[in-house]
């Protein structure tokens, strides 16, 4: 279902439950990742496991370790609203020396959406 299309400066991980419906919120997620992650150069990976309930977005950086950037639980919100919470997320943690990657295209992230 996902794709392996990795980046220099990381990647955006979609995370979905294998046992609920979620076709809907799961189409208006994407779309936002997707424009994230071609305005930063990210790649895009869509996994389902049974391990959560809802869906959730992941940044992974270049080593390989995972930060949740967004959790779609108990949310209604439009593509423009995730699309700005996750670009925020993404914002803070170009500040953090982990993710050098993110501070490359942190003049990026400060453009207006």
């Amino acid at each position: 279902m996902g794709s392996n299309m990795y980046a220099a400066n990381g990647k955006l991980l979609i995370y979905t439950s294998r046992f609920s419906n979620h076709d809907n919120r799961l189409k208006i997620i994407n779309s936002a990742v997707a424009k994230i992650a071609k305005s930063l150069s990210l790649g895009i990976e869509v996994a389902s496991t049974k391990k959560i309930l809802s869906v959730y977005v992941y940044y992974r950086n270049e080593d390989g370790e995972e930060t949740p950037v967004y959790c779609d639980w108990g949310k209604n919100w439009g593509e423009e609203d995730i699309y700005k919470a996750i670009r925020n997320m993404m914002f803070v943690l170009s500040f953090h020396p982990e993710y050098s990657g993110l501070q490359d295209i942190r003049k990026e992230l400060c453009m207006p959406a």
